[in-house]
This record gives structure tokens, C-alpha cells and sequence, in this order.
């Protein structure tokens, strides 16, 4: 039976409403951009497919209400970040094919007179090389850290908050990636290739390394990785999330933000440290963190008002 507005409104979290918003936003562009764009039908099929699977899951877990249903409507969360990037893959450089490293760098040096990759490798050992990059890589695991803690120990709505709050913030820095492309200071200031024997670590590093340019798309042994790698880098993902993670962890209590603070630190640090950002990506990361905030409590006030209001109309 199909749904109209009102029941939609009823049945979907403020997460719902701003992942379907992206995807639709996404498709869009893509069907606007689509003369620069090879694959743009696939992604507006699969925008409106995980739109849709985002209302049966809605649907399912309102009628049936079991744990398993709940916890699938919840924990899509985390799925479909990671698809949404590697869908901006496919989008960014075809619709704005400009790098923006250039400012990067001058905005560094006119802050600091000198690039901060190269004079914190100065300083470098492989002891402290590989504590970063394992903090670095740790990225991946401080949603999970909070969303189980969190998931387990408070109401639903505590974990619907958090979860909101996390991909929300993804959405924006993603806006970000289409507004300002950029590679990153391993690629611009230093020479890629080189970067295991300039920055060695001692056991893992070269390894997580390896998996993290997976992630990005960098193929391996190849003379132009610059050609192939996400543009990513303005703002700082990695420390945007990681201040929204560790707010939220200190805001709710939770029992691992000691843990989150250790890890968090050392990766926002290693950000630069590791060259993968200029410090003016950390900065932006910092200023999305906050508007994050401001704007995403404005949002699931809004959509929590509009539910009341709906309700006592009825």
C-alpha cells in the first residue's frame, strides 16, 4: 500500500529524511551533470533504490517492532556512508575537475611560513609513525565504539541522535568534497611513491597504508596514483567526525570516551603528521564539526515539531 506524506513523516527518524534528502540530491546532480558523467543512470537507480530500502526498513521496523528489524532500520547508518563515498568517486572530478591544492598549501604557509608536513617530518621516527598511522587507521572503528555503547545502554532515541549526528556530518563534509577538491600533501608536497621510505613505521603501518589507499581508490604500482585518488581532502573528515564522535561520547557519559579521546587525538594529529591533510583541512574539519551541530539540532527540532503537530492534527 503506498504511503503519503503525512504517514512517510510518521514512520521515518531525522536520519531518514537527510540520508533519502542526499541521495536525491546526488541524483540530481548527476542527472544534471550527466554529459560529464559515464555511469550516471546506475547511480540515480541505486540513490532511488536505497531510498526506497530506507522506507521498508522504516516500515518494518514501526509494524513489527523485533529487535532485528530495529536494528537493521538503525544500523544502516554505517553501510551507507561508506557507499555514498565511493559513490562521490564517480561524481566529484567530472563535475568540478579543479584541485584546489594550491590554496591549500598557500594558506598553510601563510599561517605557519613554512609547509607543517614537511617540517613535522623533521621530527619523524618510525615508533611515532606507526602509533599515528594505527590511530589514523582506528578511524573506522570509533563509530562502532560509540554506536554499540550507545545502543546498549540507552533509549533508541538516544542511539537515533547519535546516528544522526554522525552521517549528518558525513553529508556536509561530502558537500565540501564537490565545493573544494583537493589530493592531499602526500601527493602535492611530497613524493607518493616515496612515502614508506621517507615515513616508515615499524610493523603495521605500511600494511594499513596499503588498505586505506584501497579505500580511496589508488591503485597499486602505477606511475599517476595522483589521477586515481578521491578527492577527499577539504574539510578533514577524519577530524570532523572524530570532534563530533568524541562530543557526543563525553555529552552521553559513555564509559569508552577515555579510549575515544586517547584515539581521536592521535589521529587528528596524525592527520597532518601522516600527509594526508594540510592544517587548514583540520581547521575546516574543526568549523563543520560545529555546524554540524548547530544546524543538525535545528533540523531534528524541526522534524520532531512537525511530528507533534501532524500527531495533534489528527
Amino acid at each position: 500500500m503506498a504511503l503519503n506524506i503525512r504517514q512517510l513523516r510518521s514512520l521515518l527518524t531525522p536520519l531518514d529524511f537527510v540520508s533519502i534528502s542526499f541521495l536525491c540530491l546526488l541524483s540530481t546532480l548527476s542527472i544534471i551533470f550527466s554529459a560529464r558523467m559515464t555511469h550516471w543512470p546506475e547511480l540515480v537507480l541505486i540513490n532511488m533504490g536505497v531510498g526506497a530500502l530506507i522506507v521498508v526498513l522504516a516500515r518494518a521496523a514501526e509494524a513489527k517492532k523485533t529487535k532485528l528489524l530495529i536494528g537493521l532500520h538503525r544500523w544502516y547508518c554505517y553501510p551507507i556512508v561508506l557507499l555514498v563515498f565511493k559513490e562521490l568517486y564517480l561524481m566529484v572530478r567530472p563535475i568540478h575537475p579543479i584541485d584546489y591544492d594550491s590554496l591549500f598549501v598557500a594558506i598553510d604557509r601563510w599561517i605557519f611560513g613554512v609547509n607543517p608536513t614537511e617540517w613535522l617530518g623533521l621530527f619523524s621516527h618510525p615508533v611515532i609513525t606507526e602509533i599515528l598511522q594505527i590511530a589514523y587507521f582506528s578511524y573506522y572503528l570509533l563509530f562502532i565504539i560509540l554506536g554499540v555503547e550507545i545502543y546498549r545502554r540507552y533509549p533508541i532515541v538516544r542511539f537515533d541522535h547519535a546516528a544522526f549526528m554522525i552521517v549528518y556530518g558525513f553529508y556536509l563534509s561530502y558537500i565540501g568534497y564537490f565545493m573544494l577538491p583537493a589530493v592531499g600533501p602526500r601527493f602535492i608536497l611530497h613524493e607518493f611513491s616515496q612515502i614508506n621510505l621517507e615515513l616508515p613505521g615499524v610493523f603495521l603501518t605500511q600494511t594499513l597504508r596499503a588498505i586505506i589507499d584501497a579505500g580511496e581508490s589508488i591503485p597499486r604500482n602505477i606511475p599517476n596514483p595522483v589521477d586515481f585518488v578521491q578527492r577527499d581532502v577539504f574539510p578533514s573528515g577524519h577530524t570532523q567526525l572524530t570532534l563530533i564522535v568524541l562530543t557526543l561520547a563525553f555529552q552521553e557519559r559513555l564509559k569508552s570516551r577515555w579510549l575515544l579521546l586517547t584515539l581521536g587525538s592521535l589521529l587528528i594529529v596524525g592527520t597532518v603528521y601522516l600527509r594526508y591533510h594540510y592544517f587548514i583541512d583540520v581547521v575546516a574539519g574543526a568549523v563543520f564539526c560545529w555546524l554540524t551541530f548547530w544546524t543538525g539540532n535545528l533540523i531534528e527540532s524541526w522534524w520532531k515539531r512537525s511530528k507533534r503537530v501532524e500527531n495533534s492534527n489528527r
